[in-house]
């Protein structure tokens, strides 16, 4: 059995439906489980090698002081006026403040921001800001130039990759080409990224010109050979040398979670944990030699293949002969890779059960839907401002569970009952008494903190709103810049590997012991002759969570195009396609086709193009595989090729396409509305 789980689904401590899955099935005793997921694989596994910390979704340095000390802002590949719009918990959004702040300082002069992008970001155009326009999957060969320039010049901090770092002696020589005979220099990288030579020095020679702030974004990641990226970013970092100080070193989360802003002096309530004393569960785990977790992304070549043997950060795995799987708060085929690919793996599965309150692709493809509660129907609890924590807010019921939904934590409460472990799953607590035991565990680490929390009972019933003491401003990785020695980082040196002697025993060709530049498997601006010529970008969308919200006919109109998912590109591009503005277009690959709906803007070259990830699958003809999508998932066009042996992370963004106009009248939409209703046997036709 599989356990798939995204738990975007809502908000709240104790309606999590990843706690109560992962509570019923710990009892239940043996399932396969994931690891890592579909947003940050490859930078989450990369960077506890290089820097210690999966640092994706950590706290970043505080705002206020990148206002106050930055002199450049480099933002590759991160949009957070756009992706600051949601976060994990519910969003104060704070972070927009400083936002401005940084915009008004842009415009005195005070503050350079750099967009490292091919095309203008939503936080581009809102900052003015300037643009590196690279050629798209080119980053690491770009940031090798300018690791080359500092070198060569004699700009990089020499004391601190002394001081902090190990490794750079074995790099090196790859960046001087001593060990290919290639030096990664700027009139090489310049071929590759399609700047000039002199435009990639001069972007070096700004690095050090002051207290620079690199600001990571995860879309490079999910690129092949994805790894390579964050790793590379933090050895330019620490090329310049100010990790660790106010506005200055590398982050890869300040444009998720409302990174950045304050952290308070409040605590953090804990949800729905594990059980106190569990009983044993009913069934022993039996893998059958198989293993019992997967990387998230491999579940389709895990279902086509049982048995096979990957890698996988030192580890060698082998695929469990799943026959069951059972997704809760997520939506796979939205965010899995090469949708028809995962048409014929779903065949293999023997029940498919689905726990959702929308009529998703992944419903339409289940065995058993078990209808949820939505966040109107639940009371709970939960804190505002995922980093800066912020405070408190009761959830309020709006209305009883409607028709035959069922809260998650009553439904996997219901399968223990069916193996006798009901009353280790409840604790002999109800909704209101554990949302009452969650919030008095809050209000004892408060007073550790020194933070009074009223009773319960007068917060619930009350305004049902804390608002704790505010922190203070902080740093990332100051306490490692001022004590290395006693603050030492995660891996196995303490310092920051820029040369991984863990890496470089895995052994792994596509990831050896330093960043390297490697060709992905397909990469459009490029030399080698290409059946497809157009660089599909699938990034997060600005008007959606991944793929919640999609099913409303009434926001959908409000940005879809002749009613399908926009197709963003340039005039060139267009009108080469004999193309304009409201067309519908049929964009295709080797792996699949869909419809979507041309936009002409000027924020994109010839070259790219987008479709946000998160359109919902609309086949044609539903169940087959290879047929049209009627309304754009750009997941059909994507390929499930692992990011590296490494981390076994996505390449949703390695996509090559060719666009062309859709000749015949288009096809209905398929992929909303329903479930169809059907009469019981015996039921009355009134």
């Amino acid at each position: 059995m599989f356990t798939g789980l995204a738990d975007w689904q809502m908000v709240g401590k104790y309606h999590k439906a990843g706690g109560a899955m992962d509570r019923g099935l710990g009892l239940h005793g043996s399932y396969v489980t994931t690891v890592g997921d579909y947003s940050a694989a490859a930078a989450q596994v990369i960077l506890p090698h290089v820097i210690g910390s999966l640092e994706v979704y950590e706290q970043q340095t505080s705002l206020p002081l990148v206002i106050e000390h930055s002199q450049t802002i480099v933002l590759w590949g991160c949009d957070p006026i756009k992706n600051l719009q949601i976060e994990f918990l519910v969003p104060d959004h704070d972070a927009f403040g400083y936002w401005a702040q940084i915009k008004e300082a842009v415009a005195q002069g005070k503050i350079r921001v750099i967009s490292v992008d091919p095309v203008r970001s939503k936080t581009q155009n809102y900052l003015n800001c300037e643009q590196l326009p690279l050629r798209p999957q080119t980053d690491v060969a770009l940031m090798l130039g300018v690791a080359h320039t500092l070198y060569v010049e004699k700009r990089y901090d020499v004391n601190f990759i002394n001081d902090y770092t190990v490794g750079f002696e074995q790099f090196l020589p790859y960046l001087l080409g001593t060990t290919d005979k290639q030096p990664k220099d700027a009139q090489w990288a310049a071929e590759i990224c399609g700047l000039s030579a002199e435009n990639i020095r001069d972007f070096a020679r700004i690095l050090v010109s002051g207290r620079t702030q690199f600001m990571g974004g995860w879309c490079v990641q999910r690129m092949h050979h994805g790894e390579q990226y964050p790793w590379m970013l933090v050895v330019l970092a620490s090329m310049v040398g100010q990790i660790g100080l106010p506005g200055g070193g590398v982050g890869f989360g300040w444009h998720y979670n409302g990174g950045g802003t304050v952290t308070s002096a409040g605590p953090v309530l804990s949800g729905l944990g594990s059980i106190a004393n569990p009983p044993a569960a009913k069934y022993k785990p039996d893998f059958r030699g198989a293993s019992e977790h997967i990387p998230t992304s491999r579940i389709v070549d895990c279902l086509l293949a049982p048995g096979k043997k990957i890698a996988f950060n030192g580890e060698t795995l082998t695929y469990p002969d799943i026959k069951m799987a059972i997704y809760s708060a997520a939506n796979p085929f939205h965010a899995q890779q090469d949708r028809n690919r995962m048409i014929e793996a779903w065949e293999k599965l023997e029940t498919v059960v689905v726990l959702d309150h929308q009529w998703t692709a992944s419903c339409r493809f289940a065995d058993i839907v078990l209808p949820v509660t939505t966040r109107f129907e639940r009371n709970d609890i939960e804190q505002f401002g995922t980093h800066s924590n912020k405070g408190l807010m009761a959830l309020h019921q709006v209305v009883k569970p409607q028709f035959e939904a069922r809260h998650d934590f009553d439904i996997f409460a219901g399968l223990c009952k069916r193996f006798d472990r009901e009353a280790a799953y409840r604790e002999n607590r109800d909704e209101m008494q554990w949302i009452n035991a969650i919030y008095d565990e809050g209000v004892k680490t408060g007073a550790a903190l020194g933070v009074t929390l009223p009773d319960f009972d007068s917060f619930w019933q009350g305004e049902g709103y804390i608002e704790y003491p505010a922190g203070q401003p902080w740093v990332r990785h100051s306490e490692f810049r001022e004590q290395p020695d006693l603050n030492p980082l995660g891996t196995p040196s303490g310092l920051i590997e820029i040369f991984s002697k863990t890496i470089a025993g895995f052994g792994y060709a596509d990831c050896p012991g330093h960043p390297v530049w490697m060709e992905p498997f397909e990469r459009s601006h490029s030399k080698a002759k290409t059946k497809y010529p157009l660089h599909l970008q699938s990034c997060h969308p600005d008007k959606r969570l991944h793929s919640q919200l999609c099913s409303s006919d009434a926001f959908r109109k409000t940005y879809a195009v002749a009613g399908r998912e926009p197709l963003y590109m340039c005039e060139q591009d267009a009108r080469a396609r004999g193309l304009k503005a409201g067309d519908i277009a049929r964009v295709f690959n080797d792996r699949g086709q869909v419809l979507a709906g041309v936009v002409i803007s000027a924020d994109y070259v010839p070259g790219v193009i987008r479709i946000h990830e998160g359109a919902w699958y609309s086949p044609q003809k539903g169940g087959k595989a290879g047929t049209l999508c009627t309304y754009g998932d750009p997941n059909v066009l994507s390929a499930d090729v692992a990011t590296s042996q490494l981390a076994q992370g996505p390449s949703a963004h390695t996509v090559l396409v060719e666009v062309e106009r859709y000749q015949p009248q288009a096809p209905d939409v398929t992929g909303f509305g329903g479930p169809d209703t059907v009469k019981e046997e015996g039921e009355n036709a009134a």
